[in-house]
């Protein structure tokens, strides 16, 4: 976990009066990059980072998804899909498919290698969640859920 020094506790302190510590899209991005540095950290001894952990999380899920739905899904680009893809595959934790419904394209499955490590890094980033909300109540920590689902996914 990233810990504070007193000197960027003091700096954070110093700016939280400011104008843009309340502005909600600032805040949501402080809240993701911090959540992603605890994330990485705690995901890097089982060889992931948080992109990659998303595509395994992903298809370890069932829903078999193509590699399109996942960079929509992920919001990035399909073409920072592929290297994370490629990478998994390599490690022998996903493998592509042919898809039932379109064998023009290929849809994204866990192996049993995979499904593994993804239950490891799932306890990871647990823990991580676990960490960064343990001054939310369960039924706050429930509400800021579906609040961001709201706003993650709103078309």
């Amino acid at each position: 976990m990233v810990s504070r020094t007193s000197t960027s506790t003091d700096t954070i302190d110093r700016f939280l009066t400011c104008e843009l510590a309340g502005e909600i899209e600032f805040l949501t991005a402080r809240a993701r990059a911090t959540g992603a540095a605890r994330a990485n950290k705690l995901l890097e001894p089982l060889g992931l980072k948080v992109r990659s952990y998303s595509v395994l999380s992903l298809s370890c899920s069932g829903l078999s998804p193509t590699q399109r739905e996942l960079a929509d899904f992920l919001s990035l680009d399909p073409s920072q899909i592929v290297p994370l893809v490629d990478q998994l595959e390599t490690r022998g934790l996903v493998e592509r498919r042919a898809d039932p419904q379109d064998r023009r394209s290929k849809v994204i499955a866990g192996t049993p290698a995979g499904h593994e490590l993804y239950r490891k890094a799932r306890r990871a980033t647990a823990q991580g969640e676990s960490v960064a909300l343990d001054q939310l109540s369960p039924a706050e920590q429930e509400t800021l859920r579906q609040l961001l689902a709201r706003i993650a996914f709103n078309p």
